[in-house]
């Protein structure tokens, strides 16, 4: 006897902690968006002549620009942000350490995406 999850659980298709693939699906919904975003922000940046201080602050004060950095940094710190749950709720098995990682977790993705939020609406208004 190998499967340890109770009969309810089997019907409705949940995993041993009963969110897996929730996280699983938003974790791969960010990495599509990633896929199909960061090819697209690496070739605008690139064509706005990145080196150049100015054509980068123009090109972030763009409404193009601003919208696709946006959507490309969303996506990646909750891309981010799934990704290392996972890994804390996988491998860190003392429940006090476990959840000062989650709530760490999940304060430094919110606050760098505020951080930078902040700073293209600066830019772009």
């Amino acid at each position: 006897m190998s499967d340890y999850r109770t009969p309810a659980s089997k019907v409705r298709g949940l995993g041993a902690s009963g969110h897996g693939a929730s996280h699983w699906i938003s974790h791969r919904i960010t990495a599509i968006a990633l896929f199909f975003l960061a090819p697209v922000f690496v070739w605008m940046l690139a064509m706005s002549g990145a080196p150049d201080p100015l054509a980068t602050r123009a090109f972030l004060a763009s409404p193009a620009g601003a919208i696709v950095t946006l959507l490309t940094l969303t996506a990646g710190l909750a891309h981010m942000r799934t990704g290392m749950l996972e890994v804390i709720e996988d491998y860190i098995h003392k429940p006090f350490t476990r959840t000062l990682l989650v709530l760490g977790n999940t304060f430094i993705a919110a606050g760098l995406w505020l951080i930078t939020a902040f700073a293209l609406l600066k830019l772009a208004l």
